[in-house]
């Protein structure tokens, strides 16, 4: 005869049971936004857990899309980084980020490691340059799919000495225009590099080249999407061997997080 099935609300009454540092490994999973709205609220257990600076050492503010781009979204964020007490060092934001949300966290969070703002058009070179001289211990820093410069590389390159891994993907509409005013930026400021993802990059053989001079610590290059460079001679010999895991221009982009497109201008 077959067991009945799980009773749900005893299955319910366990999660509440959980041990208290698993229950803030859950929330942390959980993510921000889902805590805040409702996680939080769910009993008076897993409240005082939501109010731990511990809970918040990382914060994932990951949400569907342009829709949920609102003000509401920057206080619950704003809130996330104050609980957090000064102990975030992980925070992930994604459309809704400005300058002022970027200087918040940055005021509030010394010990920060790994910054993630994306498709966050709110964010200008002025913001991530003010926001980046108050991060000296970060390490990774993704700021894709939005309009900065070689001015914001430049700063983050003087002010954050420990940065390890930087991912600047875009989305251009010319596919053929050439600029590599980013990749010399990157090469002349950000020597201790070890990971580098430039999807989509304008950036020709001449940036290409100041980057494998400028960063000789790079163990992964990523350059899918980047046709203006030509990698059939010594270039692509050298690419081949001083990185070791190396994406080409050509390669599949299925496996990567955005969707990216080109206007043939046809």
């Amino acid at each position: 005869m077959d067991p009945p099935p799980p009773n749900p609300a005893d299955e319910v009454h366990g999660w509440l049971k959980l041990p208290r540092d698993m229950t803030a490994s859950f929330m942390v999973r959980l993510g921000a936004i889902h805590v805040l709205k409702s996680a939080q609220m769910v009993c008076s257990s897993w409240h005082n857990v939501c109010k731990e600076p511990s809970t918040w050492h990382a914060i994932d503010m990951r949400n569907s899309g342009w829709e949920e781009m609102s003000p509401e979204l920057q206080k619950m964020c704003q809130d996330a980084v104050n609980r957090s007490c000064g102990l975030l060092v992980d925070i992930n934001v994604e459309y809704f980020g400005t300058d002022e949300l970027l200087m918040h966290i940055a005021d509030k969070s010394p010990k920060l490691k790994r910054l993630r703002v994306v498709h966050c058009c709110g964010i200008s070179d002025e913001g991530l340059s003010q926001a980046a001289a108050k991060l000296p211990l970060l390490e990774e820093l993704s700021i894709s799919y939005y309009p900065l410069t070689k001015k914001a590389l430049k700063a983050v390159g003087r002010c954050c000495p420990r940065l390890k891994s930087l991912k600047f993907n875009t989305q251009t509409q010319k596919r053929y225009e050439e600029y590599d005013e980013e990749a010399l930026a990157i090469a002349k400021n950000m020597s201790e590099l070890r990971h580098l993802q430039l999807v989509g990059n304008r950036l020709t053989n001449d940036g290409l080249q100041a980057i494998l001079d400028g960063c000789p610590h790079l163990e992964s290059l990523d350059i899918r999407q980047c046709f203006n460079l030509t990698l059939a001679g010594d270039l692509g010999r050298r690419c081949a061997q001083q990185i070791k895991h190396l994406r080409l221009p050509g390669d599949s982009i299925a496996d990567h997080e955005f969707i990216i497109w080109w206007d043939y201008g046809i």
